[in-house]
């Protein structure tokens, strides 16, 4: 399958802002990604968690990309390797881990705003995040506030089923935005169809509505990591926790766990 190309524009959008869409960037492996969701849901991890406050539900779980078929043909043999280094502006893309987000039709519960590097045990500059649904989307699509991956701080994280704090040491962090009642921020948000992608930093702040409509919203998420990337300790436990790593601070991810899928 051909590549989707990426102009200069669009990564000169993705370094001021810290999130683009590209359009139609997976529309042939709709039915793929599809298919690798419903074989998730039905053959859930673990770490597979159903937040349901209120009517509706939100399905997530993560990590699971190895052993569903068809995530393996995603990650390694669609473009997103190869347009993740180029947005990344690295030479290579190192694979971090996949997520599916399903939000049932009426469901209430929102996705917090937070970002996704205070969760994680990597740091660095280049960094990107795919958010490919494979249902349209208008209201219950991804917002983005624009560049706040360039923020000195970075949000609170906190755990998505009760809000609650997810490190004990609130005081090193920013509040959790509130950027609809904040208008020195500027939201980002697109109406997407299936095969559409967001790509957004590690680093930028990102929330989503519930899903009120009739329909399912599924969306899968693939995370990568460029050249600067490397292994960090957090305050806890980090999610994806990946017990038994055995990484060091400042070390390389380790490629037999972190694939490098592209390398220019």
């Amino acid at each position: 399958m051909a590549s989707p190309k990426i102009d200069a524009a669009t990564i000169a959008d993705y370094q001021r802002d810290g999130a683009v869409c590209i359009r139609g960037a997976f529309k042939a492996w709709v039915d793929v990604i599809a298919d690798g969701i419903e074989r998730n849901i039905e053959n859930r991890s673990a770490a597979a968690s159903d937040i349901a406050n209120g009517k509706g539900s939100f399905f997530d779980d993560y990590c699971n990309w190895e052993r569903i078929p068809e995530f393996v043909r995603i990650v390694r043999e669609s473009p997103a390797a190869e347009l993740a280094a180029a947005v990344m502006q690295s030479r290579s893309a190192q694979f971090f881990h996949d997520h599916v987000l399903v939000k049932e039709p009426g469901t209430q519960k929102p996705t917090p705003w937070h970002q996704d590097i205070p969760y994680y045990f990597v740091d660095g500059s280049q960094t990107v995040s795919f958010w490919i649904p494979i249902d349209p989307v208008k209201e219950a699509t991804l917002r983005l506030i624009a560049g706040s991956h360039k923020w000195e701080k970075m949000v609170l994280p906190v755990r998505w089923l009760n809000d609650s704090n997810f490190y004990a040491d609130e005081g090193d962090y920013l509040p959790v935005p509130d950027p609809d009642n904040d208008p020195s921020m500027k939201v980002l948000e697109w109406e997407m169809e299936p095969g559409d992608a967001i790509l957004f930093d590690f680093r930028t702040a990102h929330g989503a509505r519930g899903n009120l409509t009739s329909a399912r919203r599924r969306a899968l998420s693939l995370r990568w990591v460029g050249d600067d990337a490397h292994y960090v300790e957090r305050p806890g436990r980090t999610s994806p926790p990946y017990p038994g790593h055995g990484m060091q601070p400042g070390q390389k991810l380790r490629e037999d766990w972190f694939p490098v899928v592209f390398q220019s």
